[in-house]
């Protein structure tokens, strides 16, 4: 069973709607008592990074999704700002992130690339894998996602980057560290190609 966490934050119905087509078994959670069981987790998110971390922690679920993740090795894969919550800490607020994947979280703004571009970066961009991993399985090398945001993920390690993108300058679109994945585009709007990656991560 897929559990989506929501808290609140995220359009949790487009990724249910996704799996029901699919025909692959997939929950709404919102206590953590739903959470118990989940065999993989989807935490979407939108909005400013601190929002998130608020209302994660309200929801009575931060600490179980925490247990889930690093102590049972569940599958994770947190989508835009959920991707951002998987860092240590974000330049878009002042509370610490979950800190299941090191690196920070920068804004375009203060990012020469990108600085004198519009922001945030809104559409479809094209995204390259640049590790070997199932998670981007049939999709082709120019994979192309639908973006909305202005702060991207900075992964500390140069091996957990899974994919970038360019806005100026190549910057990272998906990252893992061991069951733990991130992805900055949004899947659950991005037509054949997002639906293959979801399809993809509820078959890891």
């Amino acid at each position: 069973m897929i559990s989506i966490v929501d808290y609140g934050v995220g359009n949790v119905q487009a990724f249910l709607n996704v799996y029901k087509r699919l025909n692959v078994a997939a929950q709404a959670v919102r206590t953590a008592e739903e959470l118990e069981g989940a065999s993989k987790v989807i935490l979407p998110g939108v909005g400013h990074f601190d929002h998130a971390m608020q209302r994660l922690s309200a929801s009575g679920m931060r600490e179980p999704l925490n247990d889930l993740v690093m102590h049972h090795q569940v599958p994770v894969l947190g989508v835009c700002v959920g991707m951002q919550m998987l860092a240590d800490n974000s330049e878009e607020g002042d509370l610490p992130g979950l800190g299941w994947v090191p690196g920070q979280v920068r804004a375009f703004a203060a990012w020469p690339p990108a600085a004198v571009l519009p922001r945030p970066h809104m559409g479809w961009n094209d995204v390259r894998a640049v590790a070997d991993t199932r998670l981007f399985e049939q999709l082709e090398s120019a994979s192309r996602f639908y973006f909305l945001h202005s702060f991207f993920f900075d992964a500390q390690r140069p091996e957990d980057v899974l994919a970038v993108a360019n806005y100026g300058a190549e910057f990272s679109v998906a990252v893992r560290t061991g069951n733990i994945y991130g992805v900055q585009f949004h899947p659950e709007k991005s037509h054949h190609f997002g639906t293959q990656l979801l399809r993809n991560f509820a078959q890891l």
